[in-house]
C-alpha cells in the first residue's frame, strides 16, 4: 500500500531539498556584515515616522476599488466579445446588466473624487 505514496514522497523529497539547500547555501556562503544602517526599518525609500497601524486615506481604497472595476470589465469583455455571435439576446442582457454595475461603481469612483490626481 506505501508504493503508491513512494512518488509523492520522493516528489516531496525532492522539492524540500531545491527550496531549502540554496536557502542554506547562501546564508552560509553569502557574506554577512550587518551593520545599524542595514538593521534600521526601511519604508518605501523613506525612515518609518509613524506607527504601523495608522489609517490610510481613503483615496488609496478608492483606487484600489477602481482597478478592480476595470480589471473585472476587461476580464469579462473580452471572453464575451469572442463569443458574442453565440451568446445571443440573452448573453447581451447578462454583459448589459454587468456594465450597468460597472457603470454605478465607476459613478461612485467619479464622486468620490478617485480620478482626481494632486
Amino acid at each position: 500500500m506505501l508504493t503508491h505514496y513512494l512518488p509523492v514522497l520522493i516528489f516531496l523529497f525532492i522539492a524540500l531539498l531545491v527550496g531549502v539547500v540554496p536557502l542554506l547555501l547562501g546564508a552560509a556562503l553569502g557574506p554577512s556584515k550587518p551593520d545599524s544602517e542595514k538593521l534600521s526599518p526601511y519604508e518605501c525609500g523613506f525612515e518609518a515616522f509613524e506607527d504601523a497601524r495608522m489609517k490610510f486615506d481613503v483615496r488609496y481604497y478608492l483606487v484600489a476599488i477602481l482597478f478592480i472595476l476595470f480589471d473585472l470589465e476587461i476580464a469579462f469583455l473580452f471572453p464575451w466579445a469572442v463569443v458574442f455571435d453565440q451568446i445571443g439576446l440573452v448573453g447581451f442582457v447578462a454583459m448589459l446588466i454587468f456594465l450597468g454595475i460597472l457603470v454605478i461603481g465607476f459613478i461612485y469612483e467619479w464622486k468620490k473624487g478617485a480620478l482626481e490626481w494632486e
